[in-house]
C-alpha cells in the first residue's frame, strides 16, 4: 500500500520541484496586445516544433502542422484551449512552466514575445486555416518545375541557315541563335581541333605520328575517322573514369583520423575503366553498381561493381560508436545515390523536410531504406590468369594451412573464444577487468563479429579465415602477455602469412551484400542516428514515378531510376556530359535539378539528347560520338566583341569555351611531352614523387608513401593514390576534388602556387628535362628553327609563329650565354648524361622547354 502511494505523489513532486527551480518561470509571460495574424506568426513558429511533431513523426502523439491533429492533441491531452492559453499545455511546454523541460528540445528557446503572441493567438480564439484537402496516394499532388515534368519527344526546329548543323543538336543550337539575331563562329583550324578533341576524348595530347596523319587525311570522313579512332583507344576510359571517379567519391584511403589505405580500392576503379571501354550501355554500369550483388547469379565483375558503396568514408577512431558510423554512411550511400543519378540535393532531407524540394523527410528515410541493409564484403575476384595457378595448388596449401593451426592447438581453443565474443557483443558486461576486455575485444573486430555470428559450418573460406585472423590478433586481449607468448600465437601468425606469400592467391575486391533479414527502416528524429521515429518501408520520393511494388529492394530502386517514366535519369547525365565539352552545362547547376536549379539555355535540346542517349540502347560513345560531331562543338573559341554583351556567358554557345585542363591531365600533357609518360592501363594506385614532409601532415602524423622505381613513378595521374587526409599536392593546387562526397564539377582556379608548382615541381622539371632530349634527339635537323618546331609539335601541336619564333630564339641564346659563363649550373638544370648531343645545350634546352610547359596555352584546351 505505502508503495502503491509514494508512485502515485510521485509526480506531483515533481512538478512541484520543477516549479521551484531557480530557471523555471513564476508565472507566464503576459499575452500580446496586438491582434495575431496566424499565417505570419504563429505558422513559423509551429515550424519549429514539426521535426518532432510533424508528419513524419508525433513524438507523444501531438501533431502540430495540422489544425485538427493540434486541438485534439496527443497522449497528455488537448495542447491548446482556444480561448484560455493559461491553461493551454501547449504554452505551459514553451514557456517552461509547471514541467520538466522546456520546448522545443534543442535550438533557441521561444522569446517571452514569442511565448506572448502565441497566448495572444489562442487567447483570441486560436484562429487556424482549415486543413488543405490530402491527396490520396494514388494521385499525389505534382509540383510543377521542368525537371520533373515528362521528357518531351522535341524535333530538330528549321534554321535558316541550313547548310550549319552537322547534326541535329546544330538545329537546336542554331535556331536559338537566329532568334537572338546572332550567328555561330567559323569553325576551328584542323590542328586546334584535332588536340582539342584528343584533350576532351582521351586526356592526351596528340602525338607527332596522330598530328601528321590527321594532316595527311584529305577525306570528308578525316574527322569522323578521327572520333572513332579515339573512342576506340584504351586512353578513352581512363579520361572518363575521371569525371566518374569523382562523383562517386573514389579514394585509395578511409578518411577520418587514421585514414588507412585500402589496398583493394582499386578493383573498383579498374572495373570503371573497362567498363566505359566496353562501352557498357549506362542503365547496367549503374544498375551493377548499385545492386550488383542482387542481380541473379551475379558475376566476379558485378560484385566488383558494388564497390561503389563502398567508396564512402571509414572511420577507425577508437571508441567509435560502430552504429552510428554505419547510419552515417548509409547517409552518404543515399545521398550520393540522388546525387549522382536523381541530380537532387536529397540529404537536405535527413533532418527536416526539404527547404526547397518536394522531399519530404519520410520520403528520405523512404529512400535510405533501399541502402541501410548493406553489409561490407572482402570478395575473391581474381584477375586474369590467377584462377588456373589458384586452382591447381589451392588444396595443397589449405591442407598444410590447416596443420599449421592444428599444431597450434587453434581448433580447440577458437569456438570458446567466438562464443564469448558473441555474448559480450551483445551483451556488455559490468565493467570488470575481464568483461571490460572482452567487451574491447567485440568492438575491436571491426565487422570479423558479423562472420562469428554465421555458423562455423556455413562460413565460405575467406569468412573462416577472417574469423581466425581476428582470433589469433585478439586472444591478447583476454589473456596475459606470457599466456599468449606461451601459445606461440605470435609465431604461427608469421608463419601463416609466409605460407600464403609461397602459394598463388586470388586478388580480392572491396563488395557488399544485402542482409537476410532486414533492419528496421525508420524516420531519424532531426537526422539522429539514435532518434528513430516512425517506421517506414523503402520507396522513391513521393513527387516522383512510383515503383508498383510491396516492399522493393534495392535492385528495384536501380533499375527505376532508368525506367521510361523517370525524368531525371537521362537528364542529368547527358548534362553532365556536355558540360565537360562546353565549361558548363545546359543546366549550369548540374549537381542540382531541384526547384532552386538554374533553367537550361536550350531545354528542348536537353530533352532530345536525353531520348536520343536512350534510344541508343545508353550507349556512352554513342553520346560522345554525337556531341564532338557537332558543328557547335567544333566552333572556333575566340572571344567576339559582339558577344561580351549579348551573351557574356556563352550560354547560346556561339563560340566553343577555352578550358584549363584538370589536374591530372596537366600532368598527363606535361610527360606525355617529355616522353615519360607510361601509358600502362589500370592496376595499383602509385605514389609519384611527392614535396618532403607532406606526409607528415596526415592526422595520424605520417603515412607510407613509397616512390616507385622506373617508370611507375610516371603513370596517368587517374592512377596516383588518393589519400584523403592530405591529397597530392599537385592534383590539389589544380583543383581536384577532396573524394569525400560526391561532387558533379570541378572549380578552375587561378593562382600563383600553380605557376610555381609548374615550375619547381619535380615532375615538371623530370618532363623538361624529357622534353629537352627529345627535341635534341628527334629533331630531323640541327638547326634552332627546326628544333622549335619539333618543341612546339610536342607541346602544343602546331607550328609557332614567326614573333614566337624570334622570341625564343633570343632566350636561347640568352640561356646558352649564361650556361657557358656559369657552367657549373649546367649540372643542376640537365643532369642526365647525353650521348650523341651537347649537355649545355641540354641545358639551355630544359630552360626553354619549361617555359613552354608554363604557357596558358599548354595547359589550356582552346
Amino acid at each position: 500500500m505505502t508503495e502503491k502511494v509514494s508512485l502515485t505523489i510521485f509526480p506531483a513532486i515533481l512538478l512541484a520541484l520543477a516549479a521551484a527551480l531557480p530557471g523555471a518561470p513564476a508565472e507566464l509571460p503576459p499575452a500580446a496586445s496586438e491582434k495575431v495574424d496566424f499565417e505570419k506568426q504563429v505558422r513559423p513558429l509551429f515550424e519549429r516544433c514539426t521535426a518532432c511533431h510533424g508528419a513524419a513523426l508525433q513524438i507523444n502523439g501531438l501533431r502540430l502542422d495540422r489544425k485538427k491533429a493540434a486541438f485534439e492533441g496527443g497522449l497528455s491531452g488537448p495542447a491548446i484551449v482556444p480561448g484560455d492559453s493559461a491553461n493551454s499545455r501547449l504554452i505551459h511546454m514553451v514557456a517552461g512552466f509547471r514541467v520538466k523541460s522546456v520546448m522545443p528540445p534543442s535550438g533557441e528557446p521561444l522569446t517571452p514575445q514569442q511565448i506572448g503572441l502565441l497566448r495572444a493567438w489562442i487567447d483570441q480564439g486560436a484562429a487556424w486555416p482549415d486543413d488543405p484537402v490530402e491527396t490520396t496516394a494514388a494521385e499525389p499532388e505534382k509540383p510543377k518545375h521542368w525537371a520533373f515534368e515528362p521528357r518531351t519527344q522535341p524535333k530538330p526546329p528549321a534554321v535558316e541557315h541550313s547548310d550549319w548543323p552537322h547534326n541535329p543538336i546544330d538545329n537546336f543550337v542554331l535556331a536559338r541563335l537566329e532568334a537572338d539575331g546572332l550567328a555561330p563562329s567559323p569553325a576551328a583550324d584542323p590542328l586546334t581541333l584535332l588536340r582539342r578533341l584528343c584533350l576532351d576524348l582521351t586526356g592526351l595530347p596528340p602525338t607527332p605520328e596522330q598530328i601528321a596523319a590527321f594532316q595527311a587525311d584529305s577525306s570528308p570522313r578525316a574527322v569522323a575517322r578521327l572520333i572513332d579512332g579515339l573512342l576506340r583507344s584504351e586512353a578513352y576510359g581512363e579520361k572518363w573514369a575521371m569525371h566518374w571517379l569523382d562523383q562517386v567519391r573514389y579514394a585509395d584511403s578511409d578518411g577520418y583520423e587514421k585514414d588507412d589505405e585500402r589496398p583493394h580500392a582499386w578493383r573498383y576503379r579498374q572495373w570503371v575503366i573497362e567498363s566505359l571501354n566496353a562501352d557498357k550501355p549506362f542503365d547496367e554500369f549503374s544498375i551493377e553498381q548499385i545492386a550488383g550483388d542482387l542481380l541473379p547469379h551475379p558475376t566476379a565483375d558485378q560484385l566488383v561493381a558494388t564497390g561503389f558503396h563502398r567508396n564512402t568514408l571509414t572511420n577507425r577512431e577508437g571508441g567509435v560508436n560502430k552504429e552510428q558510423f554505419r547510419f552515417e554512411e548509409t547517409v552518404d550511400r543515399a545521398n550520393t545515390i540522388g546525387s549522382v543519378w536523381l541530380g537532387l540535393t536529397v540529404g537536405c532531407a535527413q533532418c527536416h523536410d526539404h527547404k526547397f524540394d518536394p522531399i519530404t523527410q519520410k520520403d528520405y528515410y523512404r529512400f535510405f531504406a533501399f541502402v541501410n541493409n548493406i553489409e561490407e564484403e572482402l570478395t575473391p575476384a581474381p584477375l586474369p590468369g590467377e584462377r588456373g595457378a589458384w586452382l591447381r595448388t589451392h588444396a595443397e596449401y589449405r591442407a598444410r594451412r590447416q596443420e599449421l593451426l592444428c599444431a597450434y592447438d587453434v581448433p580447440d581453443l577458437q569456438p570458446a573464444w567466438e562464443e564469448k565474443v558473441q555474448y559480450h557483443g551483445q551483451n556488455p558486461g559490468q565493467d570488470t577487468a575481464w568483461d571490460v576486455n572482452w567487451d574491447t575485444l567485440a568492438k575491436m573486430t571491426d565487422g570479423g563479429e558479423k562472420y562469428i555470428l554465421i555458423p562455423a559450418d556455413q562460413r565460405t573460406e575467406l569468412q573462416a579465415d577472417v574469423v581466425t585472423d581476428y582470433f589469433l590478433r585478439f586472444y591478447t586481449q583476454i589473456v596475459s602477455r606470457d599466456e599468449y607468448n606461451a601459445l606461440g600465437f605470435g609465431e604461427l601468425r608469421g608463419k601463416l602469412e609466409r605460407l600464403e606469400r609461397s602459394y598463388p592467391q586470388m586478388s580480392q575486391a572491396r563488395t557488399v551484400s544485402e542482409l537476410a533479414t532486414p533492419r528496421p527502416a525508420t524516420v531519424h528524429v532531426r537526422g539522429g542516428w539514435d532518434r528513430p521515429g516512425v517506421a517506414v518501408t523503402p520507396g522513391v520520393p513521393g513527387f516522383l514515378p512510383q515503383i508498383d511494388k510491396p516492399n522493393p529492394t534495392r535492385l528495384d530502386m536501380a533499375r527505376w531510376l532508368f525506367r521510361d517514366d523517370n525524368p531525371l535519369t537521362a537528364r542529368v547525365l547527358v548534362n553532365r556530359v556536355w558540360q565537360e565539352y562546353f565549361g558548363q552545362g545546359l543546366v549550369t547547376t548540374s549537381d542540382d535539378f531541384g526547384t532552386r536549379s538554374d533553367a537550361p539555355s536550350h531545354p528542348a535540346l536537353l530533352d532530345w539528347l536525353a531520348q536520343d542517349f536512350i534510344d541508343s540502347g545508353w550507349s556512352l560513345k554513342h553520346l560522345h560520338r554525337t556531341i564532338v560531331s557537332s558543328a557547335a562543338y567544333q566552333q572556333a573559341s575566340d572571344a567576339r566583341p559582339e558577344l561580351s554583351e549579348k551573351d557574356p556567358d556563352n550560354r547560346l554557345l556561339a563560340r566553343q569555351e577555352r578550358l584549363r585542363l584538370p589536374a591530372e591531365l596537366i600532368r598527363d600533357a606535361a610527360l606525355a611531352a617529355g616522353g615519360l609518360l607510361n601509358l600502362r592501363v589500370g592496376g595499383k594506385s602509385v605514389k609519384p614523387p611527392m614535396p618532403e614532409g607532406v606526409a607528415s601532415l596526415s592526422y595520424a602524423g605520417g603515412f607510407d608513401w613509397t616512390v616507385p622505381e622506373g617508370v611507375d613513378r610516371y603513370r596517368r595521374g587517374l592512377y596516383i593514390h588518393f589519400q584523403r587526409t592530405v591529397p597530392y599536392p599537385m592534383l590539389s593546387t589544380f583543383d581536384a576534388t577532396e573524394r569525400t562526397v560526391a561532387e558533379c564539377s570541378r572549380e578552375r582556379s587561378n593562382t600563383p602556387l600553380q605557376a610555381l608548382n609548374l615550375l619547381n615541381d619535380p615532375v615538371f622539371v623530370e618532363a623538361a628535362q624529357g622534353l629537352a632530349t627529345r627535341v635534341l634527339l628527334e629533331s630531323p635537323a640541327p638547326d634552332l628553327d627546326v628544333r622549335l618546331g619539333v618543341a612546339y609539335q610536342l607541346c602544343l601541336g602546331r607550328d609557332p609563329s614567326a614573333a614566337e619564333r624570334s622570341r625564343l630564339e633570343r632566350f636561347y641564346h640568352d640561356q646558352m650565354r649564361v650556361l657557358d659563363a656559369s657552367p657549373e649550373i649546367v649540372g643542376s638544370l640537365y643532369p642526365l648524361q647525353p650521348e650523341g648531343y651537347d649537355r649545355v645545350a641540354a641545358a639551355a634546352w630544359t630552360g626553354l622547354s619549361r617555359v613552354l610547359l608554363n604557357t596558358d596555352e599548354f595547359m589550356t584546351r582552346e
